[in-house]
């Protein structure tokens, strides 16, 4: 058994992709447009060498509501080389951390569809330090 990807319903495809791609720095790496489904699929991965999963962002071109969203999805999860320098580039970004990495390890922050996506420090944590150690969650994530 191998594992392929995690697909999110997206409502905004570009919002969706400024976030994963331009913010979070994924890659697209394949698109799909089915014009009798009237939906498009782009999956995502982090380019890594190796790394061969996947998200797919599913886009359907008429739904005009907001998808519920709910805690049993749970959330996308990728290592990063520098949680404070990550998280500082996403908040210059407009990106809310909606939990802070106080422990020098572990942030979450959302997509523009509510999608919680949590960031962890590769190796390990990274010494405390302000203004991330004193700063409270925001929201749920």
């Amino acid at each position: 058994m191998r594992y392929l990807h995690t697909m999110l319903r997206v409502r905004d495809l570009d919002a969706a992709l400024d976030f994963f791609v331009t913010k979070l720095g994924l890659v697209e790496t394949r698109r799909k447009d089915s014009e009798g489904g009237r939906f498009t699929l782009v999956f995502l991965s982090t380019g890594a060498d190796g790394d061969e999963a996947t998200i797919e962002l599913t886009y359907n071109w008429d739904q005009e509501e907001p998808y519920p969203t709910g805690r049993f999805f749970g959330h996308l999860a990728y290592a990063v080389d520098d949680i404070y320098a990550t998280c500082e580039r996403l908040m210059a970004q407009g990106v809310t951390i909606h939990r802070p990495p106080r422990d020098g390890y572990m942030a979450f922050v959302k997509s523009p569809d509510g999608h919680s996506v949590e960031l962890l420090q590769a190796g390990g944590p990274l010494p405390t330090q302000e203004p991330w150690a004193s700063m409270p969650n925001e929201g749920t994530w």
